[in-house]
């Protein structure tokens, strides 16, 4: 194939295909997760419908957040080392936009934790003002990539 450089080689496409479908289902799940706080921080802690919340966010971090996150991670530092990413200013914005939401990530998991504990840390609008973080980041990250503004 024309213009593989990298070890990838003729697999670059397939770990990019790879890397956009894992961050697809990340960046769902980081729009689900404050969504479901937002619902359970409405239920009484400890009541029956709290604890079914704690289930549902328990599973949607075993089964797409943590995996999916990491996954991320995994194929994005390989197309990353494959191209060349790291002399050029695009990417140094990139990183630190998915370091950020990397972190995000981190605060939605634990004040998870903290609601599954019967703690209510996060207001209802706090934490419908933190749902919007993975639009932004995603906005950004995408004109980062495909335009390359610098």
């Amino acid at each position: 194939m024309d213009g593989m450089i990298g070890w990838l080689g003729e697999a670059y496409p397939w770990v990019k295909a790879a890397h956009l479908i894992v961050v697809i289902f990340w960046i769902a799940g980081l729009f689900m997760l404050p969504r479901f706080l937002i619902y359970q921080t409405q239920t009484a802690a400890g009541s029956a419908e709290d604890l079914a919340w704690v289930a549902r966010i328990a599973r949607l971090r075993r089964i797409i957040l943590n995996p999916s996150m990491i996954l991320v991670w995994l194929l994005g530092l390989s197309l990353a080392f494959d191209i060349g990413a790291f002399d050029q200013p695009w990417f140094h914005a990139k990183l630190l936009l998915v370091l950020l939401l990397s972190g995000y990530h981190g605060w939605a998991v634990g004040t998870a934790k903290k609601i599954a504990r019967g703690h209510r840390p996060a207001s209802e609008t706090a934490l419908r003002w933190m749902n919007e973080i993975p639009g932004i980041a995603t906005i950004l990250i995408v004109i980062l990539v495909v335009v390359k503004p610098f």
